[in-house]
């Protein structure tokens, strides 16, 4: 019997302030079910380090149950992306969050498997989510483990090996 295969899909997601927990779950449990995967593949959410503390964000990775990683504009911005956005630069320094951040936390050789989505949220208000789905490259064979690059988790360890999301605003693991 092959031991069970360890989460390698980080989700990158992009959001305005006030997002909600729904919003963002929703849109990550759609995007992982077009493409065929199970949350139970992701092993992190990633995003800017300035939306890092945003309770809509942390409250869907401790749903997730894996670490929210927030990374530099500039170390965002250094990453090409099939899709940037004029609205990302503006508001936040970089053309690209969500697919910029699922390939930084993939490390790499990680493959971007899910293109930048948009949430639709219901009432006809604006989209305040956006999300893409990198696997992490491989390591000796194995999915990655370590920290990728310069990404400051915002959690700590839990006895079943994942990571729940907890605000630790210095960015210490």
């Amino acid at each position: 019997m092959r031991p069970p295969q360890r989460p390698d899909l980080v989700v990158g997601v992009g959001a305005r302030r006030g997002v909600s927990v729904d919003e963002v779950t929703g849109l990550v449990g759609a995007a992982l079910a077009g493409a065929g995967l199970t949350p139970g593949g992701v092993a992190e959410l990633a995003t800017v380090e300035a939306k890092a503390d945003e309770p809509g964000l942390l409250a869907a990775a401790e749903r997730l149950g894996v670490p929210l990683r927030g990374y530099g504009a500039e170390t965002l911005a250094a990453v090409d992306v099939p899709n940037p956005s004029m609205a990302a630069l503006t508001a936040v320094g970089t053309p690209g969050v969500a697919e910029a951040a699922a390939l930084l936390a993939a490390g790499p050789g990680g493959e971007l498997l899910v293109a930048k989505r948009v949430s639709e949220p219901g009432g006809g208000g604006p989209s305040r989510a956006t999300c893409a789905i990198a696997r992490r490259g491989p390591r000796d064979g194995h999915p990655q483990d370590g920290p990728p690059q310069d990404g400051r988790s915002r959690s700590g360890p839990c006895e079943n090996g994942r990571r729940p999301a907890v605000a630790c605003p210095d960015g210490a693991q």
